[in-house]
């Protein structure tokens, strides 16, 4: 086990998704809650949940973390009849959170199949994979990306600061935009970044109307009462925005 005590204590966070293909009979039962175990995305989650937070009991050398935050969402595409699945995962600490949020993945993908074997057997479990990685001495990672360009931090992570993650490039400020909780599965995307000479002007009102120009899937920011916050600070259409900033939409939360 690699010895971490000397490593230090900042924010990690880290992103993987999976699918799992089944019949377009099955994926129809299961968005409609007509399969015998009853809900399957529910029991899913929390299986997630709980391996991401076992991971170092499944994984030979892991060290046991104190996580945060483990969020575990599902994107159901009838086009490729199957389900997206996609955990995130953070701590405040010395070593990452990818083994957690892979295994969190994966066993949820296994829960799934668990739950839908009794109508399809034929499921396909595939492309496991890590997308972000964020924090520590190696810098972030995020899949697709060619070269990793310099970091923009605008705090350690404490209370009131955000480390806000890249820009696209170190000539063109981008906004990095998060799409958050059932509005990300709605979309089919969780985050994005937009060049800031993509905005008429530099607030949250000319970035929806940004994003709507660039694909029609974003007008769902304008449809009932989806939140803004920038920061992590609640924020309206008026709200000033620069490359600097992290801007989140989010569904309003309920429950207590």
């Amino acid at each position: 086990m690699v010895d971490v005590a000397d490593k230090q204590e900042t924010r990690r966070e880290a992103t993987a998704s999976g699918t799992i293909t089944m019949q377009p009979a099955t994926l129809a039962l299961l968005s409609e809650g007509g399969l015998p175990k009853g809900d399957v995305l529910a029991t899913a989650r929390i299986a997630g949940i709980q391996a991401a937070k076992r991971t170092h009991e499944l994984i030979p050398l892991c060290h046991q973390l104190p996580l945060s935050k483990v969020t575990l969402d599902f994107r159901l595409d009838e086009q490729h009849s199957q389900v997206e699945v996609i955990a995130s995962c953070r701590l405040n600490g010395r070593t990452g959170v990818e083994m957690e949020a892979l295994t969190a993945v994966s066993v949820a993908c296994l829960t799934l199949y668990d739950m839908c074997k009794a109508v399809d057997k034929a499921m396909v479990i595939g492309a496991i994979q890590l997308d972000t990685k964020r924090g520590g001495k190696s810098g972030d990672y995020q899949r697709g990306m060619a070269a990793e360009p310099t970091p923009i931090v605008t705090g350690n992570g404490t209370t009131g600061q955000v480390t806000v993650g890249n820009r696209c490039d170190p000539d063109t400020p981008c906004v990095r935009v998060k799409f958050l909780a059932e509005l990300r599965e709605r979309l089919g995307l969780g985050e994005l970044t937009l060049p800031l000479d993509n905005l008429t002007t530099q607030d949250v009102g000319s970035l929806k109307q940004a994003l709507m120009q660039r694909d029609s899937r974003f007008q769902r920011l304008t449809e009932g009462r989806v939140l803004c916050a920038v920061n992590q600070v609640m924020a309206l259409d008026s709200t000033p925005i620069t490359a600097d900033d992290e801007v989140a939409f989010f569904p309003p939360v309920t429950g207590g």
